[in-house]
């Protein structure tokens, strides 16, 4: 966590693509019947959130530990989005436009993980 080119962790690639990520969960939902606003709809944007607040807030703790439970947390969030735009699928509400979006979560997962990894590594050093 002591990179000096990481000001913020708005300078964290993870944290750049889990808004893309997020952005696009909405701009997918945006297209689902009106009677999933409380349903599917809701639940997707809301684990779509969470994985960049949580980088974030991790992020912000600044201590090593902190960071790494948030990142574990935004691994779940994304495990729960993949799960939901699964069911979209599934159930005819989403087809085709949720490929291109499981993988990044996919990509996005790969990230995190290997961010853990880096951190856990760091810190064993010290």
């Amino acid at each position: 966590m002591s990179d000096p080119s990481i000001n913020s962790y708005r300078d964290l690639r993870v944290w750049q693509d889990a808004m893309t990520l997020a952005e696009a969960c909405y701009r997918l939902t945006r297209q689902f019947p009106r009677d999933e606003l409380f349903g599917l709809t809701s639940q997707i944007r809301r684990a779509a959130g969470s994985a960049p607040a949580n980088i974030a807030e991790g992020h912000g703790r600044e201590h090593t530990g902190s960071f790494v439970q948030h990142l574990r947390i935004a691994q779940g969030s994304l495990k729960e989005l993949e799960t939901h735009l699964l069911l979209a699928q599934r159930v005819s509400i989403a087809q085709a436009d949720v490929q291109p979006v499981l993988l990044q979560c996919e990509s996005l997962g790969k990230m995190i993980r290997a961010l853990i990894r880096s951190l856990q590594q760091r810190a064993s050093l010290q």
